[in-house]
Protein backbone atom coordinates (compact mmCIF):
# COMPACT_ATOMS: atom_id res chain seq x y z
CA UNK A 1 0.00 0.00 0.00
CA UNK A 2 1.33 3.54 -1.03
CA UNK A 3 1.28 5.01 2.79
CA UNK A 4 3.95 2.19 3.49
CA UNK A 5 6.41 3.38 0.96
CA UNK A 6 8.66 5.70 3.02
CA UNK A 7 8.92 3.36 6.13
CA UNK A 8 8.99 0.20 4.39
CA UNK A 9 11.61 -1.58 2.38
CA UNK A 10 9.39 -4.05 0.23
CA UNK A 11 12.39 -5.74 -1.48
CA UNK A 12 13.99 -9.19 -0.32
CA UNK A 13 17.49 -7.34 -1.15
CA UNK A 14 17.34 -4.88 1.74
CA UNK A 15 17.31 -7.63 4.31
CA UNK A 16 20.96 -8.11 6.04
CA UNK A 17 21.88 -10.35 8.50
CA UNK A 18 21.52 -7.30 10.71
CA UNK A 19 18.28 -6.70 11.15
CA UNK A 20 16.99 -7.71 14.73
CA UNK A 21 14.49 -10.07 15.57
CA UNK A 22 11.50 -10.15 17.50
CA UNK A 23 10.89 -13.10 19.52
CA UNK A 24 8.11 -14.11 16.79
CA UNK A 25 10.41 -14.22 13.82
CA UNK A 26 10.92 -18.18 13.05
CA UNK A 27 7.02 -18.02 13.05
CA UNK A 28 6.13 -15.57 10.49
CA UNK A 29 9.17 -16.94 8.31
CA UNK A 30 7.49 -20.40 8.55
CA UNK A 31 3.97 -19.19 7.80
CA UNK A 32 5.14 -17.59 4.84
CA UNK A 33 5.08 -13.60 6.02
CA UNK A 34 6.79 -11.06 3.78
CA UNK A 35 9.55 -10.12 5.61
CA UNK A 36 10.43 -6.55 5.27
CA UNK A 37 13.26 -4.02 6.89
CA UNK A 38 11.07 -1.56 9.08
CA UNK A 39 13.52 0.69 11.31
CA UNK A 40 16.04 -1.78 11.08
CA UNK A 41 14.12 -4.92 12.11
CA UNK A 42 12.95 -7.95 10.38
CA UNK A 43 9.02 -7.87 10.09
CA UNK A 44 6.25 -9.04 8.67
CA UNK A 45 4.41 -6.78 5.98
CA UNK A 46 1.88 -9.41 4.93
CA UNK A 47 1.09 -12.90 5.08
CA UNK A 48 -1.52 -13.39 2.79
CA UNK A 49 -3.00 -10.55 1.38
CA UNK A 50 -3.57 -6.30 3.37
CA UNK A 51 -6.82 -6.37 2.03
CA UNK A 52 -7.93 -9.59 3.79
CA UNK A 53 -5.84 -9.07 6.70
CA UNK A 54 -7.46 -5.72 7.33
CA UNK A 55 -10.78 -7.15 6.63
CA UNK A 56 -9.81 -9.40 9.57
CA UNK A 57 -8.88 -7.20 11.88
CA UNK A 58 -12.31 -4.88 10.81
CA UNK A 59 -15.02 -8.08 11.29
CA UNK A 60 -13.31 -10.19 13.92
CA UNK A 61 -9.65 -10.43 15.58
CA UNK A 62 -6.14 -9.48 14.29
CA UNK A 63 -2.95 -10.22 16.04
CA UNK A 64 0.16 -7.79 15.10
CA UNK A 65 3.70 -8.89 16.28
CA UNK A 66 4.90 -5.29 17.62
CA UNK A 67 7.62 -6.23 19.48
CA UNK A 68 10.03 -3.83 17.69
CA UNK A 69 8.23 -0.90 19.22
CA UNK A 70 11.15 0.06 22.41
CA UNK A 71 10.04 -0.18 25.76
CA UNK A 72 11.34 1.66 28.98
CA UNK A 73 10.72 1.55 31.87
CA UNK A 74 11.95 4.77 34.62
CA UNK A 75 12.17 3.38 38.19
CA UNK A 76 12.91 5.12 41.50
CA UNK A 77 11.59 8.19 43.27
CA UNK A 78 12.63 10.64 40.59
CA UNK A 79 10.86 8.76 37.65
CA UNK A 80 7.66 11.23 37.83
CA UNK A 81 9.17 14.31 38.52
CA UNK A 82 11.53 13.26 35.40
CA UNK A 83 8.77 12.49 33.11
CA UNK A 84 6.50 15.47 33.94
CA UNK A 85 9.74 17.69 32.51
CA UNK A 86 10.42 15.65 29.27
CA UNK A 87 6.57 14.51 28.11
CA UNK A 88 3.95 17.01 26.38
CA UNK A 89 1.36 15.08 28.72
CA UNK A 90 1.06 15.79 32.21
CA UNK A 91 2.31 13.09 34.29
CA UNK A 92 1.95 14.08 37.99
CA UNK A 93 -1.21 12.86 38.17
CA UNK A 94 -1.12 9.90 37.15
CA UNK A 95 -2.66 6.80 39.33
CA UNK A 96 -1.21 3.46 38.88
CA UNK A 97 -2.64 1.35 35.95
CA UNK A 98 -3.15 4.76 33.73
CA UNK A 99 -1.91 4.89 30.33
CA UNK A 100 -1.91 8.37 28.42
CA UNK A 101 -0.88 8.83 24.78
CA UNK A 102 1.89 11.28 25.13
CA UNK A 103 4.53 13.34 22.82
CA UNK A 104 8.09 14.20 23.49
CA UNK A 105 9.36 17.34 21.68
CA UNK A 106 12.29 19.68 21.34
CA UNK A 107 12.83 23.27 22.41
CA UNK A 108 11.17 23.90 18.79
CA UNK A 109 8.46 22.33 19.39
CA UNK A 110 9.00 20.01 16.67
CA UNK A 111 8.02 16.27 17.80
CA UNK A 112 10.60 13.25 18.44
CA UNK A 113 7.98 10.91 19.08
CA UNK A 114 4.41 9.96 19.90
CA UNK A 115 4.59 7.24 22.91
CA UNK A 116 2.41 5.45 25.48
CA UNK A 117 3.08 6.17 29.33
CA UNK A 118 1.80 3.93 31.72
CA UNK A 119 2.01 4.27 35.63
CA UNK A 120 3.39 1.02 36.86
CA UNK A 121 3.24 2.77 40.57
CA UNK A 122 4.14 5.84 42.29
CA UNK A 123 7.58 5.03 41.46
CA UNK A 124 7.94 3.24 38.69
CA UNK A 125 6.57 4.02 34.91
CA UNK A 126 6.63 2.02 31.52
CA UNK A 127 6.90 3.96 27.78
CA UNK A 128 6.29 2.22 24.56
CA UNK A 129 8.12 4.37 21.94
CA UNK A 130 8.10 3.67 18.22
CA UNK A 131 11.40 1.55 16.75
CA UNK A 132 13.14 3.55 14.55
CA UNK A 133 13.11 6.76 17.19
CA UNK A 134 13.93 4.29 19.75
CA UNK A 135 17.98 4.71 20.09
CA UNK A 136 17.65 8.51 19.22
CA UNK A 137 14.78 8.68 22.77
CA UNK A 138 17.31 7.12 24.67
CA UNK A 139 20.01 9.48 24.42
CA UNK A 140 17.30 12.26 24.71
CA UNK A 141 16.33 10.77 28.15
CA UNK A 142 19.63 10.09 29.62
CA UNK A 143 21.08 13.50 28.26
CA UNK A 144 18.08 15.53 30.45
CA UNK A 145 17.63 12.80 33.00
CA UNK A 146 19.65 12.70 36.41
CA UNK A 147 19.65 11.32 39.73
CA UNK A 148 20.43 8.67 42.30
CA UNK A 149 16.80 8.24 42.65
CA UNK A 150 15.81 6.94 38.70
CA UNK A 151 16.81 4.06 37.00
CA UNK A 152 15.93 4.10 33.08
CA UNK A 153 16.01 0.16 31.98
CA UNK A 154 16.00 -0.60 28.57
CA UNK A 155 13.58 -3.87 28.03
CA UNK A 156 12.71 -4.00 24.36
CA UNK A 157 15.18 -6.82 23.73
CA UNK A 158 14.06 -9.14 26.67
CA UNK A 159 10.38 -8.96 26.25
CA UNK A 160 7.90 -9.11 22.89
CA UNK A 161 4.60 -7.17 22.09
CA UNK A 162 1.33 -8.45 20.78
CA UNK A 163 -1.41 -6.40 19.40
CA UNK A 164 -4.76 -8.24 19.46
CA UNK A 165 -7.14 -5.90 17.54
CA UNK A 166 -10.99 -5.98 16.27
CA UNK A 167 -14.86 -6.54 17.76
CA UNK A 168 -14.57 -10.18 18.06
CA UNK A 169 -11.50 -9.13 21.11
CA UNK A 170 -13.32 -10.03 24.15
CA UNK A 171 -13.62 -13.64 23.96
CA UNK A 172 -9.49 -13.82 24.07
CA UNK A 173 -8.84 -11.69 27.14
CA UNK A 174 -11.53 -13.83 28.97
CA UNK A 175 -9.86 -17.32 27.69
CA UNK A 176 -6.35 -16.19 27.94
CA UNK A 177 -6.07 -14.41 31.01
CA UNK A 178 -9.43 -14.72 32.81
CA UNK A 179 -10.62 -11.34 32.91
CA UNK A 180 -13.18 -9.46 30.45
CA UNK A 181 -11.72 -6.85 28.13
CA UNK A 182 -14.73 -4.44 29.62
CA UNK A 183 -13.75 -5.09 32.86
CA UNK A 184 -11.00 -2.29 31.62
CA UNK A 185 -11.16 1.29 30.84
CA UNK A 186 -9.61 2.52 27.80
CA UNK A 187 -5.90 3.79 28.40
CA UNK A 188 -6.03 1.82 31.27
CA UNK A 189 -3.87 -1.82 32.03
CA UNK A 190 -3.49 -4.74 34.30
CA UNK A 191 -1.38 -7.18 35.17
CA UNK A 192 -2.21 -10.42 34.19
CA UNK A 193 -0.58 -14.34 34.44
CA UNK A 194 -0.34 -16.62 31.83
CA UNK A 195 0.30 -20.24 32.69
CA UNK A 196 2.65 -18.75 35.68
CA UNK A 197 3.90 -15.80 33.43
CA UNK A 198 3.33 -11.97 33.88
CA UNK A 199 1.53 -10.21 31.37
CA UNK A 200 1.02 -6.25 31.12
CA UNK A 201 -1.92 -6.21 29.30
CA UNK A 202 -3.55 -2.83 28.01
CA UNK A 203 -6.64 -1.74 26.28
CA UNK A 204 -5.18 0.63 24.13
CA UNK A 205 -4.48 -0.20 20.07
CA UNK A 206 -3.42 1.49 16.68
CA UNK A 207 -6.42 0.41 14.26
CA UNK A 208 -9.35 2.19 15.55
CA UNK A 209 -11.31 -0.93 16.87
CA UNK A 210 -11.08 -1.78 20.23
CA UNK A 211 -8.72 -4.89 21.34
CA UNK A 212 -5.44 -5.13 23.54
CA UNK A 213 -1.73 -4.75 23.75
CA UNK A 214 0.14 -7.37 25.74
CA UNK A 215 3.91 -7.00 27.46
CA UNK A 216 4.92 -10.36 28.02
CA UNK A 217 8.52 -11.98 28.64
CA UNK A 218 10.29 -13.21 25.14
CA UNK A 219 10.21 -16.68 26.18
CA UNK A 220 6.22 -17.53 25.98
CA UNK A 221 6.26 -15.31 22.66
CA UNK A 222 4.95 -18.27 20.50
CA UNK A 223 2.96 -19.94 22.83
CA UNK A 224 1.00 -17.10 23.82
CA UNK A 225 0.44 -15.90 20.50
CA UNK A 226 -0.58 -19.61 19.35
CA UNK A 227 -3.42 -20.00 22.11
CA UNK A 228 -4.77 -16.80 20.68
CA UNK A 229 -5.26 -17.61 17.18
CA UNK A 230 -6.44 -20.58 18.19
CA UNK A 231 -9.14 -19.07 20.34
CA UNK A 232 -13.30 -19.55 18.97
CA UNK A 233 -12.52 -15.60 18.37
CA UNK A 234 -11.16 -16.68 14.67
CA UNK A 235 -8.35 -14.35 14.79
CA UNK A 236 -5.72 -13.62 11.84
CA UNK A 237 -2.00 -13.18 12.00
CA UNK A 238 -1.45 -9.63 10.52
CA UNK A 239 1.05 -7.75 8.64
CA UNK A 240 2.54 -4.08 9.08
CA UNK A 241 0.65 -3.53 5.78
CA UNK A 242 -2.66 -3.91 7.02
CA UNK A 243 -1.85 -2.21 10.64
CA UNK A 244 -0.94 0.79 8.56
CA UNK A 245 -4.19 0.77 6.27
CA UNK A 246 -6.15 0.33 9.62
CA UNK A 247 -4.49 3.47 11.25
CA UNK A 248 -5.02 5.51 8.37
CA UNK A 249 -8.79 4.87 7.87
CA UNK A 250 -9.10 5.63 11.90
CA UNK A 251 -7.36 8.97 11.02
CA UNK A 252 -4.21 8.23 13.48
CA UNK A 253 -1.09 9.74 12.57
CA UNK A 254 2.25 8.20 11.75
CA UNK A 255 6.02 9.27 12.48
CA UNK A 256 7.70 9.77 9.65
CA UNK A 257 4.76 10.77 8.18
CA UNK A 258 2.11 13.31 9.96
CA UNK A 259 4.94 13.67 12.90
CA UNK A 260 8.61 14.58 12.32
CA UNK A 261 10.69 16.86 14.14
CA UNK A 262 9.65 19.86 11.64
CA UNK A 263 6.16 19.51 13.26
CA UNK A 264 4.65 20.11 16.14
CA UNK A 265 1.87 18.58 17.94
CA UNK A 266 -0.63 21.47 17.87
CA UNK A 267 -0.17 21.21 13.44
CA UNK A 268 -0.72 17.70 13.79
CA UNK A 269 -4.39 18.39 15.53
CA UNK A 270 -3.27 16.73 19.42
CA UNK A 271 -3.75 19.61 20.52
CA UNK A 272 -5.57 17.01 23.46
CA UNK A 273 -2.29 15.30 24.53
CA UNK A 274 -0.47 18.76 25.20
CA UNK A 275 -0.88 20.15 29.07
CA UNK A 276 0.58 23.41 29.68
CA UNK A 277 -0.81 24.86 32.62
CA UNK A 278 3.06 26.07 33.41
CA UNK A 279 4.97 23.35 32.48
CA UNK A 280 8.21 23.69 31.30
CA UNK A 281 8.83 20.10 28.68
CA UNK A 282 10.63 21.21 25.68
CA UNK A 283 9.04 23.61 23.51
CA UNK A 284 6.01 24.12 25.88
CA UNK A 285 6.67 27.98 25.09
CA UNK A 286 6.63 27.48 21.51
CA UNK A 287 3.22 25.21 22.19
CA UNK A 288 1.76 27.73 24.30
CA UNK A 289 2.23 30.33 21.53
CA UNK A 290 0.66 28.25 18.75
CA UNK A 291 -2.30 27.30 20.97
CA UNK A 292 -3.12 31.18 21.21
CA UNK A 293 -2.06 32.15 17.70
CA UNK A 294 -2.64 29.58 15.61
CA UNK A 295 -0.38 27.67 13.14
CA UNK A 296 -0.10 28.16 8.99
CA UNK A 297 -0.43 24.75 8.65
CA UNK A 298 -2.78 22.09 10.05
CA UNK A 299 -3.41 18.11 9.50
CA UNK A 300 -6.39 17.01 7.16
CA UNK A 301 -8.43 14.50 5.73
CA UNK A 302 -9.23 14.22 2.36
CA UNK A 303 -11.23 11.46 0.32
CA UNK A 304 -10.19 11.51 -3.63
CA UNK A 305 -12.37 11.24 -6.44
CA UNK A 306 -10.98 8.59 -7.75
CA UNK A 307 -9.20 4.88 -6.90
CA UNK A 308 -5.52 6.10 -7.20
CA UNK A 309 -3.67 6.59 -3.92
CA UNK A 310 -1.72 9.90 -3.53
CA UNK A 311 1.81 9.00 -1.75
CA UNK A 312 3.86 11.17 0.86
CA UNK A 313 4.82 14.54 -0.25
CA UNK A 314 2.65 14.33 -3.14
CA UNK A 315 1.35 18.20 -3.95
CA UNK A 316 -2.08 19.36 -3.11
CA UNK A 317 -3.41 22.39 -4.67
CA UNK A 318 -5.73 24.51 -4.00
CA UNK A 319 -8.97 24.10 -6.50
CA UNK A 320 -9.16 26.48 -9.85
CA UNK A 321 -11.05 29.10 -9.76
CA UNK A 322 -14.43 30.09 -8.83
CA UNK A 323 -12.94 28.09 -5.80
CA UNK A 324 -9.28 28.85 -5.27
CA UNK A 325 -6.20 29.60 -7.69
CA UNK A 326 -4.64 26.18 -8.52
CA UNK A 327 -1.55 26.66 -6.53
CA UNK A 328 0.24 24.50 -4.45
CA UNK A 329 -0.51 24.70 -0.36
CA UNK A 330 0.97 21.70 0.79
CA UNK A 331 1.48 17.79 0.43
CA UNK A 332 0.57 14.39 1.44
CA UNK A 333 1.90 12.46 3.95
CA UNK A 334 -0.31 9.29 3.51
CA UNK A 335 -2.58 7.92 1.10
CA UNK A 336 -3.80 4.71 0.33
CA UNK A 337 -7.26 3.03 -1.16
CA UNK A 338 -9.25 2.49 1.94
CA UNK A 339 -10.39 -1.48 2.26
CA UNK A 340 -13.49 -0.38 3.96
CA UNK A 341 -14.69 2.75 2.82
CA UNK A 342 -13.85 1.15 -0.86
CA UNK A 343 -12.67 4.92 -1.18
CA UNK A 344 -8.89 6.44 -1.89
CA UNK A 345 -7.98 8.62 0.96
CA UNK A 346 -5.23 10.65 2.34
CA UNK A 347 -3.93 12.96 5.18
CA UNK A 348 -2.14 16.50 4.36
CA UNK A 349 -1.01 19.23 5.61
CA UNK A 350 -2.67 22.37 4.17
CA UNK A 351 -2.64 26.18 5.41
CA UNK A 352 -6.45 26.24 8.01
CA UNK A 353 -8.37 28.51 5.71
CA UNK A 354 -8.52 24.91 3.38
CA UNK A 355 -9.07 22.90 6.49
CA UNK A 356 -12.93 23.27 6.69
CA UNK A 357 -14.52 20.04 6.00
CA UNK A 358 -15.84 20.14 2.30
CA UNK A 359 -13.26 22.36 0.99
CA UNK A 360 -12.38 21.08 -2.69
CA UNK A 361 -8.81 20.29 -3.38
CA UNK A 362 -6.92 18.82 -5.88
CA UNK A 363 -3.91 16.04 -5.51
CA UNK A 364 -1.06 16.01 -7.80
CA UNK A 365 -0.23 12.63 -8.69
CA UNK A 366 2.59 12.26 -10.69
CA UNK A 367 1.52 14.94 -13.05
CA UNK A 368 -2.13 13.81 -12.84
CA UNK A 369 -4.64 16.33 -10.97
CA UNK A 370 -6.92 14.46 -9.16
CA UNK A 371 -9.85 16.17 -7.23
CA UNK A 372 -10.38 15.76 -3.88
CA UNK A 373 -12.64 17.31 -0.56
CA UNK A 374 -11.53 18.22 3.06
CA UNK A 375 -13.05 14.93 4.98
CA UNK A 376 -13.38 15.00 8.97
CA UNK A 377 -11.30 12.60 10.56
CA UNK A 378 -11.20 10.12 11.75
CA UNK A 379 -12.47 8.31 8.08
CA UNK A 380 -13.38 5.24 10.01
CA UNK A 381 -15.46 5.29 13.64
CA UNK A 382 -15.97 1.98 15.18
CA UNK A 383 -19.79 1.12 16.19
CA UNK A 384 -20.20 1.17 19.62
CA UNK A 385 -23.08 -1.57 19.93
Amino acid sequence: MPALDACLSLTADAMTAALLETPLHAWHAQRGGRMVDFAGWSMPVQYSSIIEEHHAVRRAAGLFDVSHMGRFDFVGSDAREALEGLLTRRVADMTPGQVRYSLVTDETGGTLDDILVSCVSDDEFALVVNASNREKLWKWFAERTAGDSLERIDRTLETAMIAVQGPKVAALTQSAFGFALDSLKRYTFRVADWNGHRVIVSRTGYTGEDGFEAILPSEIAVELWNALLESDAGAKACGLGARDTLRLEAGMPLYGHELDETITPIEAGLKFAVTLGGRKFPGAGVLGKQLAEGTSRVRVGAVLAGKRAARQHYPVLSCPPPAGDGQPIGETTSGTYSPTLERSIAMAYVPPRFAAAGTPLEFDLRGKLEAATVATLPFYRRSEG
